[in-house]
């Protein structure tokens, strides 16, 4: 692990932080971490910032570093430093299915929204978008996985493709959590419906029409959400 890269990222964020909004986005989060009080935008300002000043050599070192921000981190927002530096523009031709188990360990061990969605969103849409082969069926069988976050994952994995989302294997990433009661659970399926629907709405308004006593009160009203205000 590079340990200037993470002391920088530490001492960025302990200056930048603001004690008394630490303390409501702990309670808000409902963190066993605490948080240093940055926003998150500053957090991505200050972590570009570090990934500029410490170039990494190359795809071992970057996921030794990642990873060993991500597991010794004390605050909040150090692992939030870690999801970005794991998308990092430089870095981000190393994100290959042979690192996959990186990303799997983040959301396993992360295990709350905050973390899991930009993971879900970001790192595994594009592992998804670019080796579809090795990651489809990865993500096929996190969708049945007993772990939610994994089955959050695979249901909000297409939430950036808008007119590049497979509808099958949206459809069927949904399907395993049609009947779990999880809020996170239905929460995820009306979400990738809403994203989807801003696309391809009729495919969406079918979708929910075939599945209305199947999909919970929440996920029909989330999915329908963006086609009710059009």
């Amino acid at each position: 692990m590079d340990s200037s890269l993470r002391a920088d990222l530490v001492a960025r964020l302990a200056a930048a932080g603001d004690p008394d909004r630490a303390e409501g986005q702990q309670r808000y989060m409902k963190s066993e971490l605490p948080f240093h009080g940055v926003r998150v935008p500053e957090v991505r300002r200050l972590a570009g910032a570090v990934v500029r000043d410490h170039p990494l050599a190359g795809p071992d070192a970057w996921e030794e570093t990642v990873l060993g921000v991500w597991r010794a981190a004390t605050h909040r927002e150090q692992r939030y430093g870690a999801i970005e530096l794991a998308y990092a523009r430089p870095y981000r031709r190393w994100l290959r299915p042979d690192r996959l188990a990186m990303v799997e360990e983040m959301i396993v061990t992360g295990a709350w929204w905050d973390y899991v969605d930009q993971l879900a969103g970001k790192h595994m849409g594009h592992l998804l978008a670019e080796h579809p082969e090795d990651v489809r069926p990865v993500l096929l069988a996190w969708a049945e996985d007993d772990d939610i976050w994994r089955r959050r994952t695979a249901i909000l994995a297409q939430l950036r493709f808008r007119d590049r989302t497979d509808p099958g294997f949206l459809f069927a990433a949904i399907e395993p959590s049609l009947a779990r009661k999880e809020f996170f659970l239905r929460k995820a399926i009306g979400w990738a419906l809403r994203e989807y629907s801003k696309t391809s709405p009729d495919a969406v308004t079918r979708y929910v029409e075939a599945n209305r006593r199947r999909l919970s009160p929440l996920s029909r009203r989330e999915a329908m959400k963006a086609l009710d205000r059009s």
